[in-house]
């Protein structure tokens, strides 16, 4: 049986381990969008032409999440929200003036350019034979190999410079866009304060105010734990349920014992 989490004294420094959870289809569209792209920038600067491969086949995602719905306008709306939301602070007492005029001038740049970037900002990846080639052969198990695809390998061995200019390239289509998500997922994160809370038996039940209007919730427990959450629920009401983790062989089981956590509702 796993112990309880410890809690953790005010002021100190730990990096607690965070798990979220959308309340909204928006929300869950700019989650993967904010783990895509985080994770193509991360290979985007690797040198081996498998860093590469994770980049082209990271941004086919990306491309994938984009060309369904219209997530310019989800973007361009959240931004509206939350500069209307941040304008409404200016006039109080106790606010860092000179942060929020750079917040929302951030905010303000990130909307003028998802609007300069228009409807067809993804248009010169879909007319990409190149990348349209790799997208179709995707769907295929190893579909990407050599023998499938013998330009997709000749590029990969060029040169890093040649092949980082054209990845450049290809990228510039979606990071107004994908900037902007992260930008207002960041937003949205600081603007609730974690409160300390205790799942009794490993479970926590919450409801929402009638006039809630969050769409994130932020689970934080202290780094080290065998314990991990299980968040479910709605914009109403929430469950979570604490699950002790011992090894991929055996299936996880909620715990049996209080644990305090950090929550946070967005």
């Amino acid at each position: 049986m796993a112990k309880p989490a410890g809690k953790v004294a005010a002021g100190s420094a730990i990096e607690f381990a965070h798990y979220e959870q959308p309340l909204s289809e928006r929300m869950r569209t700019f989650l993967r969008l904010e783990y895509l792209y985080q994770q193509m920038l991360y290979h985007s600067d690797g040198d081996a032409d498998w860093a590469t491969r994770s980049t082209i086949s990271t941004l086919l995602e990306i491309l994938a999440i984009l060309s369904r719905g219209d997530v310019r306008s989800e973007v361009h709306k959240e931004l509206d929200h939350q500069i209307s939301a941040l304008e409404r602070f200016q006039a109080h007492h106790g606010v860092d003036g000179g942060r929020l005029d750079t917040i929302m001038h951030n905010l303000s740049s990130s909307r003028d350019e998802i609007v300069s970037i228009g409807t067809g900002f993804l248009q010169p990846l879909k007319d990409s034979d190149f990348l349209n080639a790799i997208k179709h052969r995707s769907a295929i198990p190893g579909g990407t190999c050599e023998f499938d695809l013998p330009e997709y390998s000749h590029w990969l061995r060029q040169p890093l410079q040649r092949r980082q200019e054209d990845m450049a390239t290809w990228i510039h289509c979606v990071r107004p866009l994908c900037d902007a998500v992260t930008e207002v997922l960041w937003l949205i994160r600081e603007s609730a304060q974690p409160n300390e809370k205790v799942a009794i038996n490993g479970m926590y039940q919450h409801s929402m105010q009638k006039d809630s209007n969050c769409c994130l919730l932020r689970v934080s427990i202290a780094p080290g734990s065998n314990l991990f959450p299980e968040i479910s629920g709605s914009q109403h009401r929430f469950t979570v349920r604490f699950l002790e983790w011992s090894t991929t062989e055996s299936r996880a089981v909620q715990t049996g014992h209080d644990t305090p956590f950090q929550l946070s509702i967005c």
